[in-house]
């Protein structure tokens, strides 16, 4: 974009650390884009990449396999939650749900019951392909390509509903038996703002679309992998999904790799000797060998570094600072769930509550020039930093946010020029 600023030179990383050419360090807030769970160039990935690039670095997946993606395979299917019978690789978020849509229409296609309707929640965020796209909020993402898009119901956001009112507003979509799937981000809508939900609210919401037989997806491309606190947010679900999207953290961003679970039941619908059945998609690189390798010692980590007592450290802290800035005049809303720490700033301006809030870039720069990396969703500031984060670094995190919150005003006034600020 015109208005955005020269990209940063990063030279190498080093656990929660991007470092620079001339030794410049910023601390990464976001794990890159939610991806660098382990921290950055972890050397336990980063050996298991060596190995695999010496033995096989690449075969096509189209009548052949190898040991690296059975065996993450095989990992997955032990700590996926509910009964997932099957893995289906791709090689990104977009990819693993465009997979997750084709099973979940091609299935009541290939039964002989057709169902056609796509049910989502209004600020979903699933994607940037068109499929994914299809099933996400109307926004600022999709927005050129309204025409384009097939229809999906949308459902009210669940965050300030009940579990009777949600199920309310269930039915008065219609006919549930009519819909094919349901896909949602279980307890948080990502790029939507960080909206955080009770599984209470979602748990009624699947029990419901259960019995009206509809096939229920779980898109844990951003909540996978330790983000809401437990490995999977899905093990906080009663109504197991039929299929779980994942992507992001699954090679502890190392490589992209996007994986898409399936229940016994959806494999059958596919299981036949017509071959018109057959789920026809591929990627060049699905299942790449090295990716797999990576994927796999990346779960390892799991196990090796308690992972997941790192991050309920993390959660502790998060929590903790809560009520610090509840009550701060320029703070709308604050709030936390595992490793993602968020709040949404008061914004009166005409792009308010919106991915292009002038406080965006605001917030972005202003970090920046402190050497701590925070890429807002508009108005919305999150953390969402690599497990390895010291409770240090984060001290100095939270007292940098309060002190940008009482510079907000004075910060503000200065942009007045919206295309000045705008950033992608």
């Amino acid at each position: 974009m015109k208005t955005a600023s020269a990209p940063l030179h990063i030279e190498r990383g080093e656990a929660a650390w991007l470092i620079q050419p001339d030794g410049n360090k910023i601390l990464d807030l976001i794990s890159s884009w939610w991806v660098n769970i382990h921290g950055h160039a972890h050397p336990y990935i980063a050996e298991a990449i060596a190995v695999q690039a010496r033995q096989l670095e690449q075969v096509i997946f189209a009548g052949f396999s190898h040991t690296p993606a059975i065996t993450l395979a095989q990992q997955l299917l032990r700590k996926i939650p509910g009964k997932p019978s099957k893995i289906f690789f791709s090689d990104n978020g977009s990819t693993a749900v465009e997979v997750a849509l084709k099973m979940a229409l091609q299935y009541w296609h290939n039964i002989g019951t057709p169902r056609q309707k796509i049910l989502a929640f209004t600020s979903a965020y699933h994607g940037d392909t068109f499929g994914a796209m299809s099933v996400s909020a109307r926004s600022v993402f999709t927005q050129p390509f309204q025409q384009q898009l097939f229809e999906t119901v949308f459902l009210p956001d669940p965050q300030s509903l009940s579990p009777q009112q949600m199920v309310q507003a269930l039915h008065a979509l219609g006919d549930l038996s009519e819909y094919a799937a349901f896909i949602f981000e279980p307890l948080v809508l990502g790029s939507g703002g960080m909206i955080m939900y009770s599984s209470e609210v979602l748990n009624a919401v699947l029990w419901e679309l259960k019995l009206h037989g509809v096939l229920l997806i779980a898109d844990e491309v951003m909540t996978g992998f330790g983000r809401t606190g437990t490995l999977f947010a899905s093990e906080n679900l009663q109504t197991p999904p039929d299929i779980i999207c994942l992507s992001k953290g699954i090679t502890g961003g190392f490589l992209p790799l996007g994986a898409t679970s399936a229940t016994l039941e959806i494999y059958q619908a596919f299981h036949d000797n017509d071959r018109m059945k057959t789920l026809f998609h591929g990627h060049s690189y699905t299942a790449n060998p090295i990716a797999c390798a990576a994927a796999c010692a990346s779960l390892e980590l799991f196990d090796i570094e308690n992972t997941l007592q790192s991050i309920h450290a993390i959660q502790a802290i998060f929590r903790s600072q809560v009520p610090r800035f509840q009550a701060h005049p320029n703070v709308a809303d604050v709030r936390s769930i595992g490793g993602i720490f968020a709040m949404t700033l008061q914004d009166n301006s005409s792009l308010g509550n919106h991915y292009l809030s002038n406080i965006g870039p605001i917030i972005y720069q202003w970090f920046l020039e402190r050497n701590m990396l925070i890429r807002p969703l508009g108005n919305v500031l999150y953390l969402m930093p690599p497990y390895c984060i010291t409770s240090d670094q984060l001290t100095q995190v939270f007292d940098a946010i309060h002190q940008f919150l009482n510079a907000l005003p004075e910060l503000m006034a200065k942009a007045t020029d919206d295309s000045d600020v705008i950033f992608g």
